[in-house]
């Protein structure tokens, strides 16, 4: 089943020192490995500068193996549409829309290809599958 891990898995690895391409080398041996745009932008958009050496090798990696998810328009509206959805359920000050629009955009993303995200981020991954046929799991960063 081809995995991607959402931006929380790799904040978690580089946060304790690890290094983000053993946790992707130990993945792929087991799933093929995808990265979300996304999941980029928000890593780079976070990073510490001495993190940019690792986050640049991880987007060459996966540009060279061609497992990059970008979103397309479809993905846009529908994360759009989960959006309106979760603030019609839960509030749209509860849920934080803004907040949610980069998962929503993962979950979408995803969604439409049958790529299962991993995740730390629990609740909002469990919230955005009740309206989208999201596959995610929860996972944690280990050996890394």
């Amino acid at each position: 089943m081809p995995v991607l891990f959402d931006s929380s898995l790799y904040i978690t690895a580089l946060r304790a020192g690890g290094d983000a391409g053993l946790l992707v080398q130990r993945w792929a041996r087991e799933s093929p490995l995808w990265l979300s745009s996304v999941v980029l932008e928000e890593l780079y958009a976070g990073a510490n500068p001495n993190d940019y050496r690792v986050l640049e090798k991880l987007e060459r990696d996966f540009e060279r193996a061609g497992r990059v998810l970008i979103p397309n328009l479809s993905d846009w509206t529908h994360a759009g549409k989960i959006l309106a959805r979760l603030a019609q359920k839960y509030g749209y000050e509860r849920i934080g829309q803004a907040r949610l629009t980069n998962d929503a955009l993962i979950a979408s993303s995803a969604a439409r290809t049958g790529i299962t995200v991993l995740t730390t981020n629990r609740r909002d991954f469990a919230r955005l599958a009740e309206f989208c046929a999201l596959q995610w799991q929860a996972g944690a960063v280990q050996g890394s």
